[in-house]
C-alpha cells in the first residue's frame, strides 16, 4: 500500500490545530487535576478518543486483540508447561493481524498480476483498510509477549494498564517503539516523575519537535511534493536534486520532530520514552546510519529478529543472510509495496558491503569523506522510498544524472532556500567538535535560569507554530500510516 502522504484534517496529528488548541489543553488539565491513582484512567480514555477520532471503526479490532493478548500472556506467565506454545500463539496472532491488514491487498494484487499473465480469471477481493499505527503497536505487543516470556518483567495484572502501554497516544501512531521493559514500572507508578520540572521540560521538547515539523518539514515538503510530481520532461537535473534534498530534510525533520513531540508529551506525563534519532546524516557508514535513524526500530529488529536468527555468531555468510532478512523485513514493515522491499534490500546490500570491504575503505579516506558518501547513499535510497512504483524511481534517477536543463536557481523563494540551508546545517552541525554530545545538555540543565529561558522559548515557539499551522493548508505526516 503506498504511503499516504497527505492526511485528512479530521485525523488528529500532533501538528494540527485540532490537537494543539482543543485536545492537548483539555487532556492535560484533566490529567494534572486527577488524583495520582486516576491518571492512568484519564490517559487511557484520552488515548481511546485520540485513536477513535481518526479510526473509530478499528477500535473494536484493536481492543479485541488487546484482550486476547492480555489473557494469553497472563496464561503464559502462569503455565510453565505451555509457555512456548502460548508464546507462538500470541506471536502468530499478532503477525497474522498485521499481515492481513497491511499486506493482504498487496498479496492479492500480485497474485492477480500473475493470473493475468497466464490469461486466468482474477480473484475478487474487497480491499482492506489499514488501521492507523498498526505497525507500531503490533511491535509493542510483540515486545510485551516476548519480554514476559524471557522473564525480563512480570506480566501486568490489570488489563487497563496493558491497554495503556499499547495505545498510549503520544507514541501510538508513529513511535518511538517503546519496549515493555522500558516503561513497565512507570505504567503502574510514576508519581515521583510527575514533577513541575518534567512537565516544563516535556513541553519544551514538544515545542522543539513541533518547530521541526511546522517550520522546517512543512516548508521544504511542499517543494519536494512539487518535484516528485513533475512529469519526466519537466524534471530537470536541478529540479531532481532540489526535490531530493528537500525530501531528505522533510522526512528527517518530520519524523524526528514527531518523535520529539512524543517524547515531550510522555515526559509531561512522567514517562521517559527512548530517543529515536541522533543526527543520522552525520553517519560515516550505513551501519552507523541505522544506529542513528529510527533507533527504536533498529534495536527492536536487532533484539527480536537479528539475534534470534543467530546474529553475527553463525559464520560470515549466514551473517550476511541474517542482515538481508532483517532489512527485507524492515523494508516491508514500512509498507506493502515492492519499492519498500527494494529500499530495504538496498540498505541491506550496503550493510553487507561494509562488512566485506567498504568499512576498511571508509577508514582510509577519513570521516568527512565517509559522511559525504554515506549521505549520498542514504538520500539516493529515499527516491525508492518516496515514489510509488519502480518505474517512477528509474525515471527520477535518470533525471538526477541526466545533467539536463538549466543550472540556474529555480526561483523557489527566499523562505524555501533559507529553510533548506538551515535544515542541512542543523543536520550536520554535530560534526563540529564544539557541538558533539552537547544536545542533551539543552534538555538536562535544571537551573532556574535554564527553566526560565526554556519555558519562554517554548511559549514563543508554540504560538508561532500554531499561527503557521492555521495559515497553511499543507501539513502532511509521512509516517502516519505505518
Amino acid at each position: 500500500m503506498p504511503v499516504n502522504r497527505r492526511q485528512p484534517l479530521t485525523e488528529m496529528v500532533f501538528s494540527s490545530s485540532l490537537f494543539l488548541v482543543y485536545f492537548l489543553p483539555v487532556f492535560l488539565i484533566l490529567y494534572f487535576l486527577s488524583p495520582a491513582k486516576g491518571r492512568n484512567f484519564v490517559a487511557l480514555v484520552g488515548s481511546i478518543i485520540f485513536y477513535a477520532w481518526g479510526a473509530p471503526k478499528f477500535l473494536f479490532v484493536v481492543f479485541a486483540s488487546l484482550l486476547v493478548d492480555f489473557h494469553l500472556v497472563g496464561l503464559m506467565a502462569s503455565k510453565a508447561s505451555f509457555k512456548r506454545s502460548l508464546l507462538w500463539l500470541s506471536v502468530m496472532l499478532n503477525v497474522g493481524m498485521l499481515g492481513y491488514f497491511k499486506y493482504a491487498n498487496f498479496f492479492i494484487e500480485n497474485v492477480n498480476s500473475m493470473i493475468g499473465v497466464f490469461g486466468g480469471t482474477e480473484l475478487q477481493w474487497t480491499k482492506v483498510v489499514l488501521p492507523i499505527g498498526i505497525s507500531f503497536f503490533t511491535f509493542q505487543k510483540l515486545s510485551y509477549t516476548i519480554d514476559v516470556y524471557r522473564g525480563k518483567h512480570r506480566a501486568l495484572s490489570e488489563f487497563g494498564n496493558y491497554a495503556l502501554y499499547i495505545i498510549l497516544f503520544p507514541q501510538l501512531i508513529a513511535g518511538p517503539i517503546v519496549r515493555f521493559t522500558e516503561i513497565a514500572d512507570r505504567i503502574e507508578d510514576r508519581t515521583e516523575h510527575e514533577t513541575v520540572d518534567n512537565r516544563l521540560l516535556g513541553f519544551f521538547r514538544f515545542c522543539i519537535g513541533l518547530s521541526k515539523k511546522v517550520l522546517v518539514a512543512n516548508v521544504v515538503g511542499q517543494v519536494a511534493d512539487t518535484a516528485f510530481a513533475l512529469p519526466e520532461e519537466s524534471l530537470t537535473f536541478m529540479w531532481a536534486w532540489t526535490g531530493l534534498l528537500a525530501y531528505s530534510m522533510q522526512i528527517y525533520f518530520d519524523f524526528s520532530g514527531y518523535s520529539d513531540m512524543a517524547i515531550g508529551l510522555g515526559r509531561m506525563m512522567g514517562f521517559t520514552f527512548p530517543e529515536n534519532f541522533n543526527s543520522p546524516y552525520i553517519s560515516s557508514s550505513i551501519t552507523e546510519f541505522w544506529q542513528r535513524w529510527h533507533m527504536t526500530l533498529g534495536r527492536w529488529m536487532k533484539d527480536y529478529l537479528y539475534i534470534p536468527l543467530g546474529g553475527n555468531k553463525v559464520g560470515i555468510y549466514r551473517t550476511y543472510v541474517n542482515l538481508w532478512i532483517v532489512f527485507f523485513v524492515s523494508g516491508l514493515w514500512h509498507g506493502a509495496s515492492w519499492n519498500f522491499v527494494i529500499w530495504g534490500a538496498y540498505h541491506g546490500l550496503f550493510l553487507v558491503l561494509e562488512r566485506m570491504f567498504l568499512a576498511q575503505f571508509y577508514a582510509r579516506i577519513g570521516r568527512i569523506a565517509s559522511v559525504l558518501i554515506t549521505f549520498i547513499v542514504a538520500i539516493l535510497g529515499w527516491v525508492i522510498f518516496r515514489v510509488e512504483t519502480l518505474s517512477a524511481a528509474i525515471t527520477y534517477y535518470r533525471s538526477l544524472f541526466s545533467f539536463s536543463g538549466s543550472f540556474e536557481p529555480l526561483g523557489l523563494g527566499t523562505e524555501f532556500y533559507v529553510t533548506l540551508l538551515g535544515a542541512i546545517s542543523l543536520s550536520f552541525i554535530s560534526l563540529l567538535p564544539a557541538v558533539q554530545n552537547k544536545e542533551q545538555v539543552l534538555y538536562d540543565a535544571n537551573t532556574v535560569g535554564a527553566l526560565v529561558w526554556r519555558t519562554s522559548l517554548s511559549a514563543i515557539l508554540f504560538i508561532f507554530c500554531l499561527s503557521m499551522v492555521n495559515a497553511s493548508g499543507f501539513n502532511p505526516f509521512i509516517y502516519f500510516q505505518f
